[in-house]
């Protein structure tokens, strides 16, 4: 039935429309029996396809057959937010002893947005999941009966808008209740929280809706008020709002979840004015393409620049047009693709964590030679790293914002719960510690894989801090307690004329892995109320030698230091008379000629972690894409001549069934993915179409200091001058000159060969 009633004719129609004159006579008579009106223009078209889309738009237009199903198939909005109410408002714990008005408040906002209330007295709740920019002269002058609107330029210009040129109309649906043009509203933003009321005004701010306007097509429409279920555009909102938001007319409603999309932005530029006096409207400019764009992303980088991150080269060439023409009104200049790298080192293959010499160990002594710092470093299992990158946003609310540890129930949390968040995450770390070693050529034998493993484990008690920013996959420890080589003997640990700092793994106490036990100091003792004053001094250095690594100044990424600090009475050869002065006070240090002492360690911790991983052959570890290419079979050749260029590494090639298609799957650097569809597109006249998604990250294996010393070596590299730097080497010199780092570079490559100057015409 369905193939003589629906297919048969589509065949028909098709094979008649692409035989061209040929099948003129069939297609008149499908067109007679249809009874159809087309202009005899169309039909006498010489391109089939202009003759086949002007018969198929007049029998089945798509506007009309898209419409029909989406009020046939989709759930209307009274139906559908019952199933949406559970997505849209977070899953949020409220108290109980809380007042019944309150309480009584949060469920009938509740309510009215899952039953889709439109009586006008319930409370309207909206969602605004966008800004878009409009030109002032593209607003109706008319209102809905007819008036004449007051000038909308006056209006603009108490708001600072630039040149007035622009108005931000706020993109929003209407979730309960009816909104009406001149109404009051409350913006929340995500982090309001309704248990407080009025009294959060931190997160809540009141604004007026000044005009709505429901959208048909490229017009606005007017409108007094709107009902639950429509989506409108509404103004007078432009200044509360950034880029997304919800809006009631009550303050007790959780505000809506934030709107999530399936890629990040991975494209960054810098910008900056043609001429400098621009810089402020090009400041002004970017901010309102930050509001106009939901998924641009704006930033002010530690070196001044103005950097924006788009979804590809698409989408930034469009928001570099927007700045130049409508936003900012300047000239630009663009600097070439950002890219981020990170830093790390190679696996260990016969040492790692607690298992360091003395000799592995290295040694800073601050500038006045009251503090030694020695410092080892380790990589991280591949697993371990990965569990820390994702538990970012975790980690922060865990360590910093103190919500999860002073709620009511803590206790929970502790105890492992399943709702317990910190449990969660303590298990996953824990699960990733105890990975087999032997996958990441850490040991071949079980056995010593098990020992290893373990002692990672163990090492999740010692966590003092988190770096980058507190948050990153990179680990302090806190030296061991019991280790068969410790460097520094349990009879040099505390003595009167030098004082072992130890330190607090606080990170390991906040996410329940031991119990952070604090012993008082002494009064008395003036060397350990200074050992203890520097810890914050050893964090410090730490946090900026994992923000700023040693090869191209790029954060470090799955590395764990350890560091053992001593802290002297004196400094070395100096006595204890010549250090000390007397005063009222009674014997006082000198000044320090070198400056603040917590300065001096955070210096030497950065040098000596800096200097630790360089005697570990550093890595450089770069961003991958996965990639996805279809193209057809004849063009093959050229795309892998493509992505071998740029360094791709194919996982897979497979034929699509009943086509000559194929669709290739490969990881390729971020690096070397510019201009690839351009590229692909020139090379396949058009056939290969490329899709990129941030993958992961992956560690170049490539020494960036390789040079040539065995004699296997020598013979198959030369004597190392005539060697061309490797990817590593030219990715890291590249960075070095774009941040203006100092670039090791022969000025005159050969010295002695001969140079003709005369020129031959």
């Amino acid at each position: 039935m369905f193939v003589q009633f629906v297919l048969e004719p589509l065949w028909q129609v098709y094979d008649a429309g692409m035989q061209g004159s040929s099948g003129q006579e069939m297609l008149s008579k499908i067109i007679k029996s249809m009874n159809l009106s087309i202009p005899a223009r169309d039909l006498q078209h010489k391109d089939p396809k202009v003759v086949l889309q002007a018969v198929m738009s007049r029998w089945l237009p798509i506007a009309n057959a898209i419409f029909s199903m989406v009020c046939d198939v989709l759930p209307d909005p009274i139906n559908a937010q019952a199933d949406r109410v559970l997505r849209f408002f977070p899953d949020e714990n409220v108290n109980e002893n809380l007042q019944a008005e309150v309480l009584m408040a949060l469920a009938k906002t509740k309510q009215a947005v899952k039953t889709c209330d439109n009586d006008p007295k319930a409370p309207c709740v909206a969602f605004v999941s966008k800004m878009f920019a409009i030109p002032i002269d593209l607003l109706p002058q008319k209102g809905p009966n007819g008036e004449l609107l007051p000038d909308i330029r006056e209006e603009l210009s108490s708001l600072g808008d630039v040149g007035h040129r622009e108005c931000f109309l706020a993109f929003a649906r209407v979730f309960s209740g009816v909104l009406f043009a001149g109404q009051r509203i409350w913006v929340l933003s995500p982090l309001h929280d309704p248990t407080k009321g009025e009294h959060d005004r931190k997160h809540m701010q009141e604004g007026i809706v000044q005009g709505l306007y429901m959208m048909m097509g490229r017009g606005l429409e007017p409108k007094q008020s709107v009902s639950a279920g429509n989506l409108v555009a509404i103004r007078g909102l432009g200044q509360f709002i950034l880029k997304t938001a919800t809006l009631a007319t009550t303050p007790y409603c959780w505000p809506f979840q934030s709107m999530t999309f399936q890629a990040a932005p991975i494209m960054r530029v810098a910008l900056e004015p043609s001429d400098p006096a621009d810089l402020g409207a090009l400041t002004r400019g970017l901010r309102l393409l930050n509001r106009a764009d939901p998924f641009v992303e704006v930033s002010l980088s530690a070196t001044g620049e103005h950097v924006i991150a788009a979804a590809g080269e698409v989408h930034l060439e469009r928001c570099i047009k927007d700045l130049k023409e409508r936003f900012a009104k300047v000239d630009l200049e663009v600097s070439a693709p950002l890219v981020a790298f990170k830093e790390t080192i190679e696996m260990e293959k016969t040492g790692s964590l607690d298992t360091a010499k003395a000799s592995e160990m290295i040694e800073k002594t601050t500038a006045n030679g009251r503090c030694i710092i020695r410092v080892h470093v380790s990589k991280l299992p591949s697993a371990l790293t990965k569990v820390l990158e994702e538990s970012g946003d975790l980690l922060q609310r865990i360590l910093h914002e103190r919500g999860i540890e002073h709620d009511e129930d803590h206790r929970l949390f502790m105890e492992g719960k399943p709702q317990d968040p910190v449990g969660a995450l303590r298990s996953r770390l824990v699960a990733a510690a105890q990975i087999d070693l032997a996958e990441d050529n850490m040991r071949k034998i079980s056995r010593k894989s098990d020992i290893e493993s373990q002692k990672w484990v163990n090492s999740l008690e010692r966590i003092w801090s988190l770096g980058p920013r507190h948050v990153g996959p990179n680990i302090l420890l806190t030296p061991s307690k019991v280790a068969d080589n410790d460097t520094i003997k349990p009879s040099e640990q505390s003595s009167a004329e030098r004082v072992f700092i130890k330190g607090i793994p606080r990170v390991s106490g906040r996410l329940g892995m031991c119990n952070m036990t604090t012993t008082d100091v002494e009064q008395s003792n003036a060397l350990l109320i200074e050992a203890e004053s520097l810890e914050s001094s050893i964090i410090a250095g730490f946090q900026l030698t994992t923000a700023a690594g040693p090869l191209c100044e790029e954060p470090m990424w799955g590395l764990a230091f350890t560091i053992e600090a001593v802290l002297l009475a004196t400094p070395k050869g100096m006595q204890n008379d010549d250090f000390m002065r007397t005063s009222d006070n009674g014997p006082t240090p000198t000044v320090d000629q070198y400056g603040p002492f917590s300065g001096q360690v955070m210096t030497t911790v950065k040098e000596a972690c800096r200097a630790a991983m360089l005697a570990k052959s550093p890595r450089l570890v770069e961003a991958m894409y996965f990639c996805e290419v279809s193209t057809p079979t004849e063009f093959l050749g050229q795309m892998y001549g493509v992505l071998g260029k740029r360094r791709a590494r194919v996982l897979k090639e497979e034929m699509r069934e009943g086509t000559d298609m194929f669709t290739v799957h490969a990881y390729m650097p971020v690096a070397e993915s510019f201009g690839l569809a351009y590229e692909l597109r020139r090379k396949t006249s058009g056939a290969a179409s490329p899709q990129l998604v941030l993958s992961h990250w992956e560690e170049i294996p490539l020494d960036p200091f390789f040079v040539p010393r065995t004699e296997e070596e020598l013979e198959e590299f030369g004597d190392g001058s005539s060697v061309p730097q490797n990817t590593a080497r030219k990715l890291i010199d590249a960075v070095r000159r774009r941040k203006g780092l100092p670039v090791e570079e022969k000025v005159v490559q050969h010295a002695t060969k001969q140079r003709t100057l005369a020129r031959k015409v």
